[in-house]
């Protein structure tokens, strides 16, 4: 007799890929899947993942689930994060905490962690997120 599937856990629901023991999450991702350039960055951080700490959600899924305090259409606006304890993170924020987490970046988050870096970091992907559609779509023309 076959039994039901428990639901997963709210931390992971919606995971593209689950990370491996559960207990082992540090953060659920969500990225859009539609920019070839978020799927780009995001192929890299999967990969450098190699304990499975981090859950990925596409959002560009009609059925991506996102949880509370976060809807789809700012998911797709820009780059967010849900830590273990249930915190939102966005923007410069939530990639240093990726940074603490994936093995190969925590350099880059202690540099973060100098005093008026996470503010340059925050200015530069809010101008990033003015050019990302043309980015994205000069990638898409040449096939990416």
């Amino acid at each position: 007799m076959s039994h039901p599937q428990p639901a997963p856990p709210a931390a992971t629901a919606g995971c593209t890929v689950r990370p491996s023991p559960s207990d082992t999450l540090v953060a659920t991702v969500y990225f859009d899947g539609s920019c070839p350039l978020c799927r780009m960055e995001i192929g890299h951080y999967q990969r450098f993942d190699s304990r499975g700490t981090l859950c990925f959600v596409d959002v560009s899924q009609p059925l991506a689930v996102t949880g509370p305090g976060l809807d789809r259409e700012a998911a797709m606006a820009r780059f967010h994060i849900r830590d273990r304890q249930g915190q939102l993170l966005s923007g410069a924020a939530a990639f240093v905490e990726i940074w603490r987490t994936v093995p190969g970046w925590r350099h880059a988050a202690r540099i973060a962690a100098v005093p008026g870096a996470l503010f340059v970091l925050e200015c530069s992907y809010r101008a990033f997120l003015t050019i990302r559609p043309f980015v994205s779509g000069f990638l898409r023309k040449r096939g990416w």
